[in-house]
C-alpha cells in the first residue's frame, strides 16, 4: 500500500491518481477530508501519532509538509519513526531546491536521510500552479499583478512532480537519489500572464508590483521567512536556480511540460 500525505494539494492529488491508476491499493492522508476514491485518513503531521492508522501495511510513503507545518515547528523525524516501526520501508520528501542553493534549511531532508530508510528527494524549484494565486483577478479584471516582471524561471508542472514521486514510491533504482525538478525552459511572469491569455483568448495585461507590495500580499498566506526567501529567488535568482534540470524527462522518459500546455489545461480556473 501507498501513503501519501497532503493528498488534496496540487502534488497530492495527482499522486494519489497517478498511484490509483495502476492498480495499487492507497491511502490519502489529509486534515480534511476530499472524495479522492480510495481510502482517506484524516491526519496532521504536527501530531504525527494522528498518523499511525494510515500506515497499516503501508510500503511507501509520501511526505509533503505545509508552510502550517514549518510555522508550527513539526517535527518530521517522529513523523518518520513512526512509518518506520509501522513497517514502512521507502519515503519519498517532497523538498525544495532551496535546499541545495542554501536559501531554505536542509532538516527536514536530513530526518528522511538519517532514518535507516530506503528515501528519494525531490526538489522542484517553483511551480506552475503558484499562477493560481492570480486567477480571481484575470477572471474579473482581465490582469496579472506580480513581481519581477521579466525574471525568468523554470517553474514546474506539479503533474510532472507527481509522476516522478509515484515513480520513485514504486520501482526500484531511486533509492539515494536527489531529484530536481523544473519545466522545460525559464518563464517569466510577463510571459506567463502571455500564455494565460492564449488560453483564454482574450487579453491579460501585466501590471508589476514592487517587492513591498508582493510581501503585504504574501504575508495573507504564508510566514514571513518563507515569503521572504520566496521573493529572495523571484527577484534575484542564482544561476542554478534558473537552469533547466533534465531529471524530470530521465525519470518519466518525457520532456516536462511547458507552463502554456498547463496554462490550457487549466484554462477553467482563469476563465
Amino acid at each position: 500500500m501507498f501513503v501519501v500525505t497532503g493528498a488534496t494539494g496540487n502534488v497530492g492529488r495527482p499522486l494519489v491518481e497517478a498511484l490509483a491508476k495502476t492498480g495499487a491499493q492507497v491511502t490519502a492522508v489529509s486534515r480534511t477530508e476530499v472524495p479522492l476514491g480510495v481510502r482517506h485518513v484524516r491526519a496532521d503531521l504536527t501530531e504525527p501519532e494522528t498518523l499511525k492508522p494510515a500506515l497499516d501495511g503501508a510500503v511507501a510513503l509520501f511526505l509533503l509538509t505545509s508552510p502550517d507545518f514549518l510555522a508550527a515547528g513539526g517535527d518530521l523525524g517522529r513523523v518518520v519513526e513512526i512509518a518506520r516501526a509501522s513497517g514502512v520501508r521507502r519515503v519519498v520528501l517532497l523538498s525544495s531546491q532551496g535546499v541545495a542553493t542554501g536559501r531554505h534549511p536542509a532538516g527536514l531532508e536530513e530526518a528522511v536521510t538519517a532514518s535507516g530508510l530506503e528515501w528519494t528527494l525531490l526538489r522542484p524549484g517553483g511551480f506552475h500552479s503558484n499562477t493560481f494565486g492570480w486567477a480571481e483577478m484575470v477572471r474579473t479584471r482581465r490582469t496579472v499583478a506580480a513581481p519581477f516582471g521579466d525574471v525568468a524561471l523554470p517553474t514546474v508542472d506539479p503533474v510532472d512532480i507527481a509522476e516522478v514521486a509515484a515513480a520513485a514510491m514504486r520501482r526500484d533504482g531511486h533509492a539515494g537519489q536527489v531529484y530536481t525538478l523544473t519545466g522545460p525552459e525559464p518563464v517569466s511572469p510577463r510571459q506567463q500572464t502571455a500564455a494565460i491569455a492564449e488560453a483564454v483568448g482574450e487579453p491579460v495585461r501585466f501590471a508589476e508590483l514592487s517587492r513591498a507590495e508582493a510581501r503585504a500580499w504574501m504575508l495573507q498566506f504564508m510566514p514571513e521567512s518563507v515569503a521572504e526567501s520566496t521573493l529572495d529567488i523571484l527577484g534575484a535568482p542564482k544561476p542554478v536556480e534558473q537552469q533547466v534540470s533534465p531529471d524530470v524527462e530521465r525519470v518519466l522518459q518525457r520532456p516536462a511540460r511547458s507552463f502554456a500546455e498547463w496554462a490550457l489545461a487549466n484554462v477553467a480556473v482563469f476563465k
